[in-house]
């Protein structure tokens, strides 16, 4: 393969610049980006910027993007430490993971698990990898092959597209762990992370353990 091309490497590298200079404006401005801001702040015009993200939502969309990967990295670098015989550790370190990025990473966690940003609407590109932590999670439980578990009729059908739509043979009740659990995990987080907790849990990385436990138990991981 080619090595690229000196202007595709100058757009890759002014690129990664603005979407830089972009996540210092969530810190300190949230979610409702100005592209003039950005503009300003490279010294640039804000025509120039707009060769690079034609609109802010594209901005937006860059940025959200790269915090999905970079929060899967997270997760994913701390379960593959584990053992693969040691499901419920690799269940925690994927939580832990996902913990450790959010609280060093608070603007680009609200970015994507935050108070929607008005007037915009994710794309299709973001569905790829806003999944990446679910699977992870999936194949763990996956690998435990807990015993069955019934489920209401409507609800088993529901999991089903879902299993079937992406080419998989997970059972649906195992599923159905997975999504209870995955949405508890951002639920604390939530609360940690947007002050929710403030005044009620000072033990947080203890709190948030426990309740990670608690979701392994209900996902079907052996002690």
């Amino acid at each position: 393969m080619s090595a690229p091309s000196l202007r595709a490497r100058v757009r890759s590298e002014m690129s990664q610049e603005i979407k830089a200079v972009a996540r210092r404006h969530l810190a300190t401005d949230g979610a409702n980006l100005s592209l003039r801001a950005v503009a300003r702040d490279l010294d640039i015009v804000a025509s120039a910027l707009y060769r690079y993200f034609p609109s802010r939502d594209a901005l937006l969309t860059a940025l959200i993007i790269d915090a999905y990967d970079d929060l899967a990295d997270a997760a994913g670098a701390a379960e593959s430490a584990v053992p693969r015989d040691d499901l419920r550790g690799r269940w925690l370190a994927v939580c832990r993971g996902v913990r450790d990025w959010a609280l060093a990473h608070p603007a680009e966690y609200g970015l994507i698990y935050g108070s929607p940003v008005p007037g915009y609407a994710a794309p299709p590109d973001t569905v790829e990898p806003a999944t990446k932590v679910i699977l992870v999670l999936a194949a763990i439980v996956a690998d435990a092959d807990p015993p069955s578990a019934g489920l209401p009729s409507a609800l088993h059908d529901d999991l089903h597209r879902l299993i079937a739509g992406r080419g998989g043979t997970m059972p649906e009740d195992q599923l159905d762990r997975v999504l209870v659990a995955w949405t508890h995990l951002y639920g604390v987080l939530n609360f940690e992370v947007f002050g929710r907790l403030d005044g009620m849990i000072e033990a947080r990385s203890g709190y948030f353990d426990h309740h990670m436990r608690l979701m392994a138990d209900l996902a079907g991981l052996p002690e």
